[in-house]
Parts: C-alpha cells; sequence; structure tokens
C-alpha cells in the first residue's frame, strides 16, 4: 500500500508540473490593421523599387513635351523614330537595356497598341494596401490577401501622366503568410 501511495504521489507531482507547461494559450490576435502594418513594416525595410511605367503614343508626346526625349532618327516609313534621353530626361527614367535611346517602331502608322517600357529613376518602397480579411490556415498561421502598390507618389508629373495615359499596371495582388514567433506574429512569407 506504501508502494501505490508512493506512486500515485508522484503521478500526481509530475501532473502538476507537466500541466501548467502544457496549458492553453490564447493565441493572438491578428486584425487587419495589424497585417498591414506588418507587411508594411517588411516592405519599408526592404529597398525601395522603381515604378516601371508603360509608354504609349500619348506618353511617347508627353515625353517630348517635358523634354524627356528628341527625336534623332526618322525612318523612311515616317512612323518608326528613334528617340534619344535628354539630360532631364535621364534624371527621370532609365531605360531597360541600361541604354539612352527609345527605338519607337510600332506595326504600323495606326497601330495604337504599341508601348515601351521605362523604369522611373526615382524609387519608392512598395504599398500594402485593400486587404481581404485575416485567414486562420494551419495551426499558428494566418494569410491575407493585399495589393502590392508600386508607388508613382513623389514622381515628376509627366511620369505620372504617362502612367495613367497607357494605364500602366501598378499593383498586383499578393498573399501573405503570417507564423506565430515567440507569441508574437511575424510575417513569413509573400507571394
Amino acid at each position: 500500500m506504501k508502494k501505490l501511495l508512493k506512486v500515485c504521489a508522484f503521478v500526481a507531482l509530475a501532473a502538476s508540473a507537466w500541466l501548467p507547461l502544457t496549458g492553453c494559450k490564447s493565441t493572438p490576435a491578428l486584425s487587419k490593421d495589424g497585417a498591414q502594418a506588418l507587411i508594411q513594416a517588411q516592405y519599408d525595410h526592404q529597398a525601395p523599387v522603381s515604378a516601371s511605367i508603360m509608354v504609349n503614343d500619348d506618353g511617347m508626346k508627353t515625353g517630348v513635351t517635358a523634354k524627356y526625349w528628341d527625336r534623332s532618327k526618322a525612318y523612311p516609313n515616317r512612323f518608326w523614330a528613334d528617340f534619344k534621353l535628354t539630360d532631364a530626361g535621364k534624371k527621370a527614367v532609365k531605360l531597360p537595356d541600361g541604354g539612352d535611346t527609345i527605338k519607337w517602331h510600332p506595326d504600323s502608322a495606326t497601330d495604337t497598341r504599341y508601348t515601351i517600357l521605362v523604369n522611373a529613376a526615382m524609387a519608392n518602397h512598395l504599398k500594402a494596401t485593400n486587404l481581404s480579411d485575416v485567414q486562420d490556415e494551419m495551426a499558428g498561421t494566418k494569410t491575407v490577401q493585399f495589393d502590392e502598390v508600386t508607388s508613382v507618389v513623389g514622381l515628376p508629373q509627366p511620369l505620372q501622366d504617362m502612367a495613367r495615359e497607357s494605364n500602366t499596371r501598378v499593383s498586383q495582388r499578393r498573399t501573405a503568410t503570417f507564423a506565430l514567433d515567440n507569441g508574437a506574429w511575424k510575417v513569413q512569407s509573400i507571394n
């Protein structure tokens, strides 16, 4: 009987020591505002990115008016032209090939879909907007969908006009996954 009492006492002692370790801890809440703040903090710690702007025919005219580029070569077909970046243009945009000449070569004189790409010389941090409701996933993870926006705020007005004229896409839908780390939510990944 003494042996049984000792075993019962030992089990009770072990159970009382083990219960606080396995007790249910409440998971901290993650609101939309909290998720947005975490995503934005991650973006603010990353290097700024420049906006990629699609330039259509109207945008080319805007660039000439803003003195970002001048025609340097005309072709016999009268709708092709090469445009050289001016000093002001070199301060405002970078061409994807690293050069200083835009080769404007649409398919025809009436081609309204032809565009070229320029990158704004000024870079901004990405912005997280339009968050959906936070979703519970596997134990200890949550997800939220949001729009990742390349900001054109602060860019010269002609570049903002070019982006608007060509309906340049400056946002894309992303999904952020959050995981608990030492009792606090952290951004695990953004896809």
